[in-house]
């Protein structure tokens, strides 16, 4: 990675210059919050709605927010490039402690780091990618976008070792998301991704393409999907603020449909590349 610029607790420097404490709680505990933000020409795609799920995330760990939205933007926009395709990580934990103590510490400063980088596209978008359905382990709180991801790394992994994009998490014989995505299927001609609560992170992109479905009389619906569902929907997609909509084709070594990105993905896709479009314009 080259030498560029990040946003460190009130200082703009170069990345091999950002240091934190050994004692900071995100390190130590994993006690933290981010967020993904992507940047299109250099405006930052949904900022309000990312912004509130980062307000959600961090009073949900009860951290206090160290800025309000206004002040948010003005220090994410100078790490923007206008000519790119672009997403901030941020990145915000409890702080530094002088000693290691589960209990939450006394007058504690949050630690807020911030850099950017490019968007990379997914290579062979239009032929979908293969994923693998497996146990949900995770914890309660999915809903909060917490740095302790050590359980979706891990499903992650077996995905990756599959030679698979993505594991599709089951919880109790239901599809709940991802391990970095949410999950949308077309099954008997409706758009169905399972509706928001505790085992899901809220998704921007995924608000976004219910908001176009509905703009454009496309049968959908937020419902749970079983397992059994998703193995004969005739497509199913991955959604993520990088990824934007993600069409996977082969599930658990079984082929999904005729094997290629559907119908509805191709309109869907189109829809929200032009979305994408007017919202900079």
């Amino acid at each position: 990675m080259d030498n560029k610029t990040v946003y460190l607790n009130g200082q703009y420097l170069p990345l091999n210059e950002a240091k934190i404490s050994v004692m900071d709680r995100g390190f130590l505990f994993g006690d933290g919050i981010y967020e993904v933000i992507p940047s299109y020409s250099g405006n930052l795609f949904h900022f309000q709605e990312h912004m509130e799920r980062l307000e959600n995330s961090l009073s949900s760990i009860r951290i206090p927010n160290p800025h309000d939205r206004a002040q948010w933007l003005e220090i994410l926009t100078p790490l923007l490039d206008k000519n790119l395709d672009q997403y901030i990580y941020l990145q915000i934990t409890r702080g530094v402690s002088d000693k290691r103590d589960h209990a939450f510490p006394e007058n504690v400063t949050p630690t807020v780091f911030a850099m950017c980088s490019n968007i990379v596209p997914l290579e062979n978008l239009e032929s979908g990618v293969k994923a693998i359905s497996v146990d949900d382990s995770r914890w309660e709180l999915c809903n909060v976008k917490a740095t302790t991801l050590l359980a979706n790394i891990l499903l992650r992994q077996q995905a990756v070792e599959k030679g698979c994009a993505e594991a599709i998490l089951v919880k109790d014989g239901y599809v709940t998301e991802g391990a970095a995505s949410n999950i949308f299927a077309v099954i008997d001609g409706v758009l169905i991704t399972p509706p928001q609560g505790c085992e899901i992170l809220p998704g921007i992109t995924r608000n976004v393409i219910l908001e176009l479905a509905e703009k454009n009389n496309i049968p959908h619906s937020e419902d749970i999907i079983s397992l059994d569902a998703l193995q004969t929907a005739s497509e199913i997609w991955l959604t993520s603020s990088t990824r934007e909509i993600v069409p996977v084709v082969q599930l658990d070594n079984e082929t999904i449909a005729n094997g290629k990105p559907g119908p509805i993905w191709q309109n869907m896709h189109q829809l929200f590349q032009a979305y994408k479009q007017s919202c900079h314009e």
